[in-house]
This record gives structure tokens, sequence and C-alpha cells, in this order.
């Protein structure tokens, strides 16, 4: 198990980046949650099993169809027990 902390840089708002996050990590069966950020970035947290969190934030270096990622940031974080599912935050 591992969980990542995530900065997305880019064309990244406005693309239904949050969303198609949200969808890809529950088909993961990750934890965490996704909100915009008010400097035009995107910021996530995604906990699970370890193949999966990697395979999340590969994801997150390309997102989806209409964005453009050009900078992803990352920093593994201790594990929060009481996660239980991925939510949108505001």
């Amino acid at each position: 198990m591992r969980r990542v902390h995530i900065l997305v840089s880019g064309r990244v708002q406005g693309v239904a980046f949050r969303a198609c996050t949200r969808r890809t990590a529950q088909s993961l069966n990750l934890s965490g949650w996704v909100r915009n950020l008010p400097d035009g970035r995107v910021e996530a947290v995604f906990q699970g099993r370890d193949e999966d969190v990697a395979a999340m934030v590969d994801w997150c270096r390309r997102g989806p169809a209409l964005a453009l990622v050009e900078r992803l940031e990352a920093r593994e974080e201790p594990l929060d027990r009481g996660e239980d599912r991925f939510e949108i935050r505001f």
C-alpha cells in the first residue's frame, strides 16, 4: 500500500480532469480525492496498492483528452487508514 500526493500543472481545469480522475481512481479501487486549486493546478491524493497508485500517477501525466499536462509533482505521504473512497473536493 502507498499514498501519493500530486500537483498537476498545465491546461488541467475546465477539461473534465477531476471527473476523469475520479472515474479512473475508482476503477483502480483507490481512495483519496481530487480538487482544483485557485492557481489553475489540480491537486490529488491517491491511496491503494502500489501498482494501482503508479498506474494512476502515470494516467495523470497525460490526463483526459482535452488536457495538456505540463508538469506533475509527486510526493509520498503516510497512509490514511480512515479513507475508504475517492471523491472530488471543492
